[in-house]
């Protein structure tokens, strides 16, 4: 019996009696779980039956079939979301089955089910109609299929459709305007001309994420009036990963009427910059976006960026120039390129070296620390480097200072700001207590 079992799969009604056998809640009631444990009617094989939680899990456990539907029914009364992903689901009917005896159902998930390939008859596809957020992810549905389960949802808002392998988008006839969010990433989507089709299909479309297919552009005759036609609600959309590599299709964007939010990071055209150049150029082009890869834009990041921009194209003949550039010079006007200041530390200085009556004149690497210009000096000056003291007298300022003692070994010459014909004076640690004198004697 059991290998049977095993060949033919497990029913939904068997994994939930065996995840939340009574037996492995002896203190349920009132514990704060979410299970509770209610009398079944006279005659039923088993004693005890479970109202399972609002959240049910049922991930990984071979699932293949719905098992008796009275059963579902007397479980779930309260279920709300359903997660039957990696099951073995491959029977719309007994999906439907089990959809149909949940009736509070509002979130359900069928990812990497084998479904490819099974269509959905639609007289079956009306116990869909509560739900809101569907999950589809690797299961390779049919855009038919698709079609037939939006037609029966009208308050689908959530809708994933990942890994399906679709390198097309078949139009339906019948729109579905509840949905707000369609998650379409890591598909084979190359041409715009499967995309805009999105458009007519899901007329209120909030948030549309594309990452991961291989989008080449966003390419239309008159993109103004067909992208605000196409895409009138759409405030956030999801470009990651995706094929795109001129300005023009960046620029295309600022036509869809209520865009705000943009991700565009890991596309070919953005590569030969850095991360800063990125941002700056990308926020430059898109003046009403106000959120860009997941980071609020600033009005003052922005100012910055448009400036930016100008001083980008400064050198660039008049026929390539942008027309983000010609308004961002009207509102700036010309920008004179900015001064290149290099504000890192010289990297050697000549300085003189003196101790007792003789003075040499070297030239010291600045990112060198105390304690190796000793060991540089101890052939010169013949002392080892534990027993001399280092100080440090500026040209300008050493009248006025006096002497620094560079006491400490790991500290770099450059912290110093030492500058060409400063001095440096080596004395014995015996004779430490007449470096003033000395100093002055100079």
């Amino acid at each position: 019996m059991e290998s049977s079992d095993e060949e033919e799969g497990r029913t939904f009604v068997q994994v939930v009696s065996e995840k939340y056998n009574p037996e492995n809640f002896p203190y349920c009631r009132g514990n704060g779980m979410g299970v509770v444990v209610l009398s079944s009617s006279q005659g039923s094989p088993i004693k005890d039956r479970l109202n399972l939680p609002s959240v049910l899990v049922l991930d990984g456990c071979g699932i293949s079939k719905a098992g008796d539907k009275a059963e579902v029914a007397t479980f779930c009364a309260h279920v709300v979301e359903l997660d039957l992903s990696h099951n073995q689901l491959q029977d719309w009917g007994e999906i439907c089955t089990i959809v149909s005896n949940i009736p509070n159902l509002d979130f359900l998930n069928l990812s990497m089910n084998p479904l490819s390939g099974i269509e959905l008859e639609p007289g079956l596809a009306e116990v869909f109609s509560r739900v809101r957020r569907l999950v589809l992810i690797n299961t390779r549905v049919t855009w038919d299929t698709v079609h037939t389960l939006t037609r029966q949802t009208p308050e689908l808002e959530e809708l994933f459709l990942c890994l399906n392998d679709y390198d097309q988008v078949a139009e339906s006839p019948v729109p579905c305007p509840s949905l707000r969010l369609l998650q379409i990433t890591d598909n084979q989507l190359q041409e715009w001309s499967e995309v805009r089709k999105f458009g007519p299909m899901y007329p209120c479309l909030d948030t549309l994420v594309l990452s991961n297919n291989r989008l080449s552009s966003v390419e239309e005759d008159t993109p103004q009036d067909t992208l605000q036609r196409l895409f009138p609600n759409l405030r956030s959309i999801n470009l990651n990963n995706s094929g795109l590599n001129r300005w023009e299709d960046i620029e295309r964007l600022n036509f869809f009427p209520k865009l705000e939010e943009v991700r565009l990071m890991g596309i070919p055209l953005l590569q030969p910059y850095t991360n800063k150049e990125r941002r700056s150029l990308t926020v430059a082009q898109l003046p009403s976006v106000t959120v860009l890869n997941g980071s609020v834009v600033t009005e003052g990041e922005r100012e910055d960026a448009e400036r930016f921009f100008i001083r980008h194209y400064l050198d660039c003949s008049e026929e390539t120039l942008p027309q983000r550039y010609h308004v961002l010079v009207s509102k700036y006007g010309q920008l004179a390129p900015l001064a290149e200041v290099d504000l890192r530390p010289p990297c050697t200085a000549t300085l003189e070296v003196r101790w007792g009556e003789r003075t040499e004149e070297l030239s010291l690497r600045l990112e060198q620390t105390v304690g190796e210009l000793k060991k540089e000096l101890r052939a010169l000056v013949g002392l080892p480097a534990n027993g001399m003291r280092l100080y440090y007298i500026a040209r300008e300022l050493g009248s006025a200072l006096g002497p620094e003692e560079m006491k400490y070994g790991s500290r770099a010459l450059h912290s110093y700001m030492i500058q060409d014909g400063d001095e440096i004076l080596v004395v014995p640690k015996t004779k430490s207590r007449t470096i003033s004198s000395t100093s002055s004697d100079s």
